[in-house]
Order: C-alpha cells, then structure tokens, then sequence
C-alpha cells in the first residue's frame, strides 16, 4: 500500500487506482477498519511531480491527499460511519478527511520526548488545531534490544498507559516493533485480568463518551481538551501540559513517570469528586492522591448532570 500511495501525487490516474483497491482489496474484504500508516516522509528536493507543484508544497500538501483517498474510498463505498482508518501524518485540511488521528510510534518507555507523556500533548496539541479524535498505541511502538542497550515496554508502563486510554475515544493495543521484547496483555494472567478491568471501565463510560463524540462531531471540540478550555480565568491551567479534561465533566491526570504510587494533580475552580474513593475537593489548587497502578487520578465535576452515571460505574469497576 505504502508504495502505491506514494505515486498518488504523480498523477490523477494513479490516484483513482488507489482508491478502487482500497475499495476492492479492503472494504469489499470486509474490513472494518485500518492504520493508514506513514504519509510524511516524501523528499522535499529532487523530485518532480505531476501536478507541477514545488516539491516542499507536495511534502506538507501529501499526508492531506494520503487521508483524502482513505476518505473518498470509504464514502464511495457507502461505508461512512462504519469503517475506520486512522492516519499519523496530516497537514492543514485533514481533519476534513481523517476519521481519526493516531500519535505515531512512541518509545516503550517514560521519557518525556517520545514516550507515554508525549502522547498527552499530541492529543491536546492536536485537538486545539482541529483534529478532535485522536489516541496513541497501548504501551508504545518502538524499543529495541542489543547487547549493550535495550529498550523493552515493562508491565507497569503497559498498564499506566492503558489506564489513561480509558479516558479517550478508542483503546487500541500493539504488540510493538520487537513483540518478543516487550511486556504484553497476555504475558501474564494478572496482567490479562488488569487490563480486561480497564476495558470493562472504557465499556462502561460508553454513554458519556457518545456525548463527548457527539460534541467533536457537531461543535468541533476537541475529546481532550487542556484545561484551559474550560477555565480560561485561572491562569495555572495554561502551565499544566499533562493533565487534560475528557469532555467537559472528567479531569484526568495520567501517571506518567515508572515507580510512583502517589500524584500532584491539579484542580482548576470547580466542586470535583475523585472517581475512585468519592471524596470531595474544592479548586483551585493542587492536591496529592493515591494512584496504585489501574487507579488513575481522574475526577468528576460534582454538579455535573453525569454525576449519578459516574458514580455507578466506578462504584461498579471497585467491585471487580
């Protein structure tokens, strides 16, 4: 596929090419969905193109064609509404074309620059410019192993990162580049059984993430939002990269460093109630909680109309 998209900006024909495979090979197949991976790499020199356009437009201008023959295909296909691709490039215009956005391949590890934490300020970063829908590999992608340096996603990095995917759109797993090196959801039973606990809670907050959905879909908001998006008078929101709201009723401040059971969080002016013990606190301010791993500090607006349904299914995940 990589290498017939990559003739798309050369010509008309080639594109209307792709798009009969995509339609043919993948959607007629019975595909539900796909990663419409990479899009980003076309030179920037060196090269001519069909439609005449200087080679550093094509660069930028191409991870937009990329998602729109993706787009195209499924509409043409009358598929719209259920198939799914997700793309990782984009320019201006593709959140017109995308379905949803995905974060690239991160490190399996805890590094600021490209591991867990990154995925949170691509989704903000993202969201404030137009791409409502995003999300990010379980675990991350890229790790490595040799003799003298490796590499390898650890069970606890697995679990905080699917904790914090329980608080956006889409849970998607990937077993990453070097699979035999990382820690996976089948590698252990106790694994297996904290992450069926997290799905169960995704499952669980399907009501309210329609009406997060909902509102991407017809207002344009972002499903993550930083938190001054809602709090746009208290000007500590505006130094909080790592925490975001999940619509405008969740906060959620993923734990993104290894080897800690406790975490800062920040509450903006508002009545909020910690998810998991109920207990009430009053913003603004920073307050510490317990954050066991497959705990994530979130909270809940108190005068939210949501209050009720989140208290029930919190109450019911603390059961299992």
């Amino acid at each position: 596929m990589l290498i017939c998209i990559q003739v798309t900006a050369l010509c008309n024909t080639c594109y209307v090419v792709l798009l009969e495979l995509i339609k043919t090979n993948m959607i007629e197949l019975g595909f539900g969905g796909w990663m419409a991976d990479f899009g980003e790499y076309l030179p920037v020199d060196g090269v001519q193109y069909y439609n005449g356009h200087p080679t550093r437009d094509m660069h930028n201008l191409y991870p937009l064609l990329w998602a729109k023959v993706n787009r195209e295909a499924i509409e043409e296909a009358g598929k719209l509404g259920d198939v799914v691709f997700w793309t990782r490039s984009g320019f201006t215009g593709s959140s017109k074309y995308t379905t949803l956005q995905w974060a690239g391949d991160q490190n399996v590890d805890f590094s600021y620059a490209d591991g867990m934490a990154s995925t949170i300020t691509a989704a903000l970063s993202s969201g404030m410019v137009g791409i409502g829908l995003t999300h990010f590999d379980i675990g991350g992608y890229t790790g490595f192993s040799a003799s003298f340096l490796s590499l390898r996603r650890t069970k606890e990095l697995l679990l905080r990162s699917a904790e914090m995917s329980v608080f956006t759109p889409v849970m998607r797993t990937h077993e990453g580049n070097t699979p035999s090196n990382n820690w996976q959801v089948y590698s252990s039973n106790e694994t297996l059984d904290a992450f069926a606990r997290l799905v169960k809670t995704h499952s669980s907050l399907s009501a309210y993430t329609s009406q997060v959905m909902e509102e991407v879909t017809s207002l344009g908001l972002p499903a993550q939002r930083p938190l001054f998006f809602h709090y746009p008078d208290d000007q500590e929101t505006y130094k909080i990269k790592y925490q975001y709201m999940y619509g405008s009723e969740l906060l959620v401040a993923p734990v993104y460093l290894d080897g800690v059971s406790e975490w800062d969080v920040y509450l903006p002016s508002d009545q909020w109630t910690h998810v998991w013990t109920n207990q009430n606190y009053t913003g603004p301010g920073f307050i510490k909680v317990n954050a066991p791993v497959g705990h994530i500090p979130a909270f809940h607006r108190r005068q939210s109309e949501w209050t009720l349904y989140f208290k029930l299914v919190f109450s019911e995940i603390k059961e299992i």
